[in-house]
């Protein structure tokens, strides 16, 4: 089915107005459609809308079914060499994309409400981000990459000073820099587990566990363990993926650690509307995580840390409370062991903070923050207490990518000028407001809203549902993404507005509306 469709500006979601659009009906004739906009009037341009990035298209644009013909055809051709083509939802026209808007090589123009996987912090072709990559000044960075615990630049001290630890949670004064989330993660994991062992040995090691340890023995190899939560996502290396708990796909045929893992909590929202009742269901999973470490200690295989997503992510958007956090971490201080808290998502102002952690106010930082996606270059920060005893224990030949600290640099910058944290929690607030007003509108399709910033969710009614939701509303102009077994999910760039917020939102309404009606 062919089908086009332009969009009209909208100012803001104040009050209930119409809006209409038009597209194309099966027998190829036009059709206007009513739209559901609660903005306080229709704006038929953008003119009195200050945009974010310059330049900014004005809204979505279909031109053909989404994935369109070319799409579908590079499909063929990458499946055909790597046989993994089954995961791409659209080959993109990345010289088109602007702000906000990815364009496809059939020349759709999408609204990207899940910026590459949440990891678009300032939106696409940003001009501070073009001029980084077009300084003669930083060329030499660009096509030489370092092995960064081996031969760094002399810059690197000071680039991770300045820009890295210009953003450290508070009280997190080292920080350690990795090629993405996972391997991120996973390093954490195993310098924590360094640590526990150092010091529960009290002192260097035997030559017995320095001979056991190349053999995967003890006592070399000691059998401490790292707990998680049913629904989490850490990441898909084999050490991550014993730590993952979310989709079956992620783990199927692999072999595994037998480690412990405790239930998260499963919420009722609005949180504030169920206090009784969430703290119930938090203090229950808060005594799994007890009895666990208690089982750990009694057969020797102590559970050296705990690591926690803010927000579980690829689970479904599951939150907790501060409470919850804050326990966690009593637990952890009690029993000894490392608490990391995993922001590779929700870090870098998504949530309406800079890190989710610090809504928890909890009394002190936590022990290991882990970072990548929006902050462009991977990695942790720790305290320094949980410092490595000696060289390559954490190490790997590249270790993180010095531009990619130049990239940050520059979006730091923009964050602060242009206050970006407060735009996420605006843009935030307006998208929990619309998508609380389509779940009333709709009972019988939406459920449990949710959201921190413009980091949120809203629950479909089946995972068929979500299906169609995420298709029907990708052919009107706004691609929208998808976490647990019927959640569709906001994970928008820095500079998403309450302009986008509309057209996001408008499209969802009248998606649902042709559901409805099916």
């Amino acid at each position: 089915m062919a089908g086009v469709m332009q969009w009209l500006s909208v100012a803001s979601r104040r009050s209930l107005v119409l809006s209409r659009t038009a597209e194309w009906n099966a027998s190829g004739t036009l059709k206007t459609v009513p739209l559901l906009t609660r903005g306080a009037h229709v704006e038929t341009s953008s003119a009195r809308i200050e945009k974010l990035v310059p330049n900014e298209y004005d809204g979505p644009l279909v031109k053909t079914e989404v994935p369109g013909p070319k799409t579908k055809e590079l499909i063929k051709e990458l499946d055909a060499v790597n046989k993994n083509a089954a995961t791409v939802q659209s080959f993109v026209d990345y010289d088109k994309c602007l702000g906000n808007y990815m364009v496809d090589v059939d020349g759709n123009r999408l609204l990207d409400t899940f910026a590459q996987i949440s990891s678009i912090p300032i939106g696409y072709n940003h001009p501070a981000i073009i001029d980084v990559m077009k300084d003669p000044a930083n060329l030499s960075l660009l096509v030489n990459r370092p092995a960064l615990g081996v031969f760094p630049s002399g810059s690197f001290p000071s680039t991770l000073a300045n820009v890295l630890l210009s953003v450290a949670p508070k009280g997190l004064s080292r920080v350690q820099t990795m090629m993405c989330g996972t391997c991120s993660n996973e390093n954490a994991v195993k310098q924590a587990l360094m640590w526990y062992r150092g010091k529960k040995r009290g002192g260097p090691p035997t030559q017995e566990e320095l001979e056991s340890c190349v053999i995967g023995k003890e006592p070399g190899c000691p059998p401490y363990t790292v707990l998680s939560f049913k629904g989490s996502f850490h990441g898909r290396t084999l050490g991550c993926l014993t730590l993952t708990h979310s989709k079956p796909i992620f783990r199927l045929d692999i072999p595994s650690m037998d480690w412990p893992y405790a239930s998260f909590p499963r919420m009722k929202y609005p949180l504030e509307d169920f206090e009784a009742e969430n703290r119930a269901e938090e203090d229950r999973c808060l005594k799994e995580v007890v009895e666990q470490m208690e089982k750990g200690l009694a057969t020797g295989r102590d559970v050296a840390a705990m690591i926690i997503e803010p927000i579980q992510a690829e689970g479904g958007d599951n939150h907790a409370s501060p409470y919850f956090f804050h326990q966690l971490q009593k637990i952890c201080k009690q029993f000894g062991s490392v608490f990391i808290v995993d922001e590779v998502q929700t870090g870098c102002c998504t949530t309406g903070h800079f890190w989710a952690y610090e809504s928890w106010n909890l009394p002190e930082a936590p022990d290991m923050v882990v970072f990548s996606k929006k902050m462009q270059a991977g990695g942790y920060y720790f305290k320094d207490e949980f410092a490595v005893d000696g060289p390559s224990r954490v190490f790997n030949t590249w270790m993180g990518d010095p531009p990619k600290l130049m990239l940050l640099g520059a979006v730091l910058d923009i964050i602060k000028r242009d206050n970006l944290i407060t735009v996420a929690r605006e843009s935030g607030q307006v998208l929990l407001d619309g998508l609380k007003s389509l779940q009333d509108k709709y009972p019988d399709l939406l459920s449990r809203a949710r959201g921190m910033g413009t980091f949120a969710a809203i629950d479909c009614k089946d995972p068929d549902t979500m299906g169609k939701v995420s298709r029907i509303v990708k052919n009107k102009g706004v691609f929208m993404g998808t976490c647990g077994t019927q959640s569709i999910r906001f994970r928008p760039s820095l500079v998403f507005q309450p302009h986008h917020v509309d057209i996001a939102l408008d499209a969802l309404d009248s998606t649902l509306a042709d559901i409805s009606v099916q």
